[in-house]
């Protein structure tokens, strides 16, 4: 039984690239032998284990044959006779088919090496046709390494085309899509991600309405995203669909199956931000009171924050984010409290909370 450090950590390694996990590559060995060594098997498609003292996973090689269309629709051989060439050749990009022994050896025998050099993103075999994920893959790794001048083969390119049809892309779980999308978002350059799978026709064939939205302000503005101190990827996924209408906006995080906390913060955009325009030079307490409640800002107030971020990576104007913010911080002071102890409930405590708001705002917008 031999065991290899294989995929991003050599890669990252060979490139002086910071890197967080490790993946290991067993040769020669079978299920029983390692659960007998105390590994535990998490993998359900294909066999996976996780070391009993570092948690580390470790697959067994194998090899795949496409049987069906999609991500899943592999079928997988593994056993003792399956050798590392085998296991490697399956891989999506020469850079992650690069292995490195217990001695410290490079096993690279798809020039992976050679790649990370000439800073190109290139196919291993012919089989990367046969799993459209590796579009996304493809383009997420553009993401990464654009900064350091990788660009994707012209024949690699050609395969993303030609792969890049609606019965193969529409096979791909959204989960598995989000995964990528979000993944790139966080990298260095997310626009090389998105002109990447614009290229391929890939993203105008599953979201046309979004590719078309991709416009080169909102490209630049993802591009700043990536260095700016967010709280979450959320932001950065509204961002990238704020120019979206709100039935298109919700059309798409259906299709993605976004998270509710991504969701909600892309609608809020799709539906908020063109009211930038609407507050002016003068804004009335009625508006800006309006766009408050919808931003839950008493309850939530994070929402507030992360609309906000929102806004400022759109280029919406700095007085009318700070009005906002200073406008809840004064609102906040409120106290309900003092209503109920002057015996006012009810809807009167409804109706007499919303006047004294309202007044409170009038005050503020007066004075600023």
């Amino acid at each position: 039984m031999d065991i290899y450090l294989v995929g991003g950590a050599v890669r990252d390694e060979l490139l002086g690239y910071p890197f967080h996990e490790r993946d290991w590559l067993v040769v020669g060995a079978t299920p029983e032998t390692l659960l007998k060594q105390g590994y535990e098997q998490v993998g359900k498609d294909f066999p996976v284990f996780l070391h009993p003292e570092t948690k580390e996973e470790y697959a067994l090689a194998r090899r795949e044959r496409k049987t069906a269309a999609g991500y899943h629709g592999f079928q997988c051989e593994f056993g003792p006779e399956v050798s590392l060439e085998d296991d490697l050749l399956r891989r999506d990009l020469t850079i992650n088919a690069i292995a490195k022994s217990a001695a410290g050896d490079i096993i690279d025998p798809y020039n992976g090496r050679r790649d990370i050099e000439r800073r190109l993103l290139r196919h291993v075999s012919p089989a990367f046709k046969e799993d459209p994920l590796r579009i996304f893959r493809v383009a997420r790794f553009t993401a990464r390494y654009a900064h350091l001048g990788f660009t994707i083969a012209d024949e690699t390119r050609a395969l993303m085309r030609e792969m890049s049809t609606p019965q193969e892309l529409q096979a791909l779980s959204p989960e598995r899509i989000l995964v990528e999308i979000n993944k790139a978002l966080s990298e260095r350059t997310p626009t090389a991600f998105f002109n990447a799978l614009l290229d391929c026709q890939a993203l105008p064939t599953l979201y046309p309405q979004w590719a078309s939205s991709l416009d080169s302000d909102l490209l630049g503005a993802l591009d700043t995203s990536a260095n700016a101190p967010l709280q979450g990827p959320e932001v950065r996924f509204a961002l990238s669909c704020s120019k979206l209408d709100t039935t298109a906006s919700l059309k798409l995080c259906k299709q993605l199956h976004a998270s509710k906390a991504a969701s909600q913060l892309a609608q809020l955009g799709a539906s908020l931000l063109p009211l930038s325009t609407a507050l002016g030079s003068q804004p009335s307490a009625e508006c800006v009171l309006a766009i408050l409640e919808k931003l839950d800002y008493l309850r939530r107030p994070q929402i507030l924050t992360e609309f906000c971020q929102l806004a400022d990576l759109r280029g919406e104007s700095g007085d009318y984010l700070n009005l906002l913010t200073q406008a809840a911080d004064t609102l906040a002071k409120i106290n309900a409290q003092d209503f109920i102890a002057k015996g006012i409930t009810g809807a009167a405590l409804g109706k007499a909370l919303r006047n004294a708001r309202l007044e409170q705002l009038q005050q503020f917008i007066n004075a600023a």
